[in-house]
């Protein structure tokens, strides 16, 4: 692998784990259970960011951009 993919891929997985810690963040702050199930089940906590919006957009665009990393990486 050269340097420049390695590094997309490598940025893309930190933007993906700081989106989740974020939306672990946030949904903990607005009820503990939807936290710990955001925590048990990461994928869930996507489904919450998009179901409250207006309150997790900033951690979807970190994911959207991580995403986007990831597969520059990887093309």
């Amino acid at each position: 692998m050269e340097a420049l993919p390695a590094l997309f891929t490598t940025f893309g997985v930190a933007a993906l784990l700081a989106s989740w810690v974020s939306l672990l963040f946030t949904s903990a702050k607005e009820d503990f259970t939807w936290g710990l199930c955001a925590f048990l089940l990461p994928p869930l906590a996507y489904g919450y960011a998009l179901l409250r919006l207006d309150i997790a957009k900033e951690s979807l665009v970190l994911a959207l951009i991580g995403c986007v990393l990831v597969a520059a990486g990887l093309a």
